[in-house]
């Protein structure tokens, strides 16, 4: 008879406080409810005016579409407005269970799959996670170091494009040739990462981003790239001989990253186009920085994040081609 083995908690240290399914739906058991959690998330302390800001607001009896006005500036509002849920026809229950589900999902949720859970359309699911996206663009903060720096070429393999594909990158090399660049960091010290997709991996493109994410004198390890070898305070390993770690000096922290961001390309997404792939690393880095808190948190944090930006629907999609949402 097998006996289940019991976890043994280390003493003093947090152990983050996950969120059942069940649970969820307990705590956002309909539109009201739901609404109330967001209002509480934008307004902690006293609901203000998105348009003028003034505290002197007051409930109208039609709470719909819009429950509040402003006696400064005598405009109505909803705790929609002036954030990426302003006009949508979304429920505010629906936007809760889609952050849960982005929040939880370590490897990312497809759209396919989250219109299947929430009865709307493919295309609908697709723009709500876009905007959803915007809550985990926070700023990662300058970090102190020692830092990590390593970049990682997404795209999909040659042998599963096209003949026309294929036939254009003959001759043109090997690896991250037609693959788009991504630069990432992490701080050992708060074990917080950053990255984003770059244009080309010149010296003056990558040491532009560790400057931008690392306080002066901070130390640096690479691998044995050119581009950061003029780096101040910089130690690197030469990958390029099969060197990975030496002492301290390794770039195996951000590469876990790497890891997850291409299990969620190749599990989850089967593609992620260019045009969108900057939103879909930072959400990866987003959720990496927020995991060691409790669900709830995750979510509170990622519904604040939400407030003073508005993303329309044609800009996420001009000039790429699309007319329905793209199947990521």
């Amino acid at each position: 008879m097998m006996r289940e083995r019991k976890s043994k908690k280390a003493p003093g240290k947090h152990h983050r406080e996950g969120l059942t399914i069940i649970q969820l739906l307990k705590l956002f058991p309909d539109d009201s409810t739901a609404e109330r959690w967001f209002e509480k998330q934008r307004w902690p302390e006293e609901r203000c005016c998105p348009d003028c800001g003034s505290v002197n607001t007051m409930a109208t009896k039609n709470r719909k579409p819009m429950p509040y006005r402003c006696r400064d500036c005598r405009r109505h509002f909803s705790v929609r407005k002036g954030m990426v849920m302003q006009s949508s026809k979304i429920g505010y229950q629906k936007w809760a269970i889609a952050i849960y589900m982005m929040t939880t999902g370590l490897k990312g949720v497809s759209s396919m799959k989250l219109y299947r859970e929430l009865g709307i359309t493919q295309k609908t699911a697709w723009y709500l996670m876009q905007r959803i996206r915007e809550g985990f663009f926070g700023n990662a903060g300058n970090f102190t170091g020692p830092v990590e720096v390593d970049e990682t070429y997404m795209g999909g393999k040659r042998r599963n494009m096209s003949n026309a594909k294929r036939k254009a990158l003959a001759g043109t090399g090997r690896g991250s040739v037609g693959k788009t660049t991504v630069v990432g960091a992490k701080d050992r010290s708060t074990k917080r990462v950053a990255a984003k997709v770059v244009p080309d991996t010149k010296a003056k493109t990558l040491q532009g981003f560790v400057h931008d994410h690392t306080r002066p004198g901070a130390k640096v390890y690479t691998d044995d790239s050119s581009s950061y070898v003029s780096l101040s305070n910089h130690e690197s390993v030469k990958h390029t001989v099969q060197e990975f770690v030496r002492g301290d000096v390794h770039t195996n922290g951000v590469e876990s990253l790497w890891s997850m961001l291409k299990r969620g390309y190749v599990g989850t997404y089967h593609k992620m186009s260019p045009k969108h792939l900057d939103r879909y690393v930072r959400e990866f880095a987003g959720r990496q920085n927020i995991r060691e808190f409790d669900t709830l948190t995750q979510m509170a944090i990622i519904a604040k994040g939400l407030d003073h930006t508005i993303l329309h629907y044609r800009d996420l999609i001009a000039d790429n081609g699309l007319s329905s949402g793209a199947r990521e």
